[in-house]
């Protein structure tokens, strides 16, 4: 089959998608910011409404509405006290 073959079907492995559920007013949100930019781990960043009735992505991603929210392909996280250490154990490089 050559590369043209529009019959030939291409499969990558599917990368972890990482996205923080933040708004740039909460600093629990910027200590999880500041480390995730200390790791160098890349992510989406998905600005939250301020009035908690409004964050409806939120609530089904972490069955609440309080911020900040970590995704991490299957495990979600929903408070810096636990995102931080999961991204030290995770991401930090010995």
């Amino acid at each position: 089959m050559s590369s043209n073959d529009p019959d030939q079907t291409v499969t990558k492995a599917a990368v972890p998608k990482r996205i923080l559920y933040s708004a740039d007013w909460c600093w629990y949100c910027q200590r999880v910011m500041e480390k995730l930019a200390e790791l160098g781990v890349d992510y989406e960043y998905v600005e939250v409404p301020v009035f908690h009735s409004k964050r409806s992505k939120v609530l089904e991603v972490s069955g609440q509405t309080s911020v900040p929210v970590f995704v991490d392909g299957d495990v979600v996280l929903d408070d810096d006290d636990l995102i931080i250490p999961y991204l030290e154990e995770h991401y930090a490089k010995s």
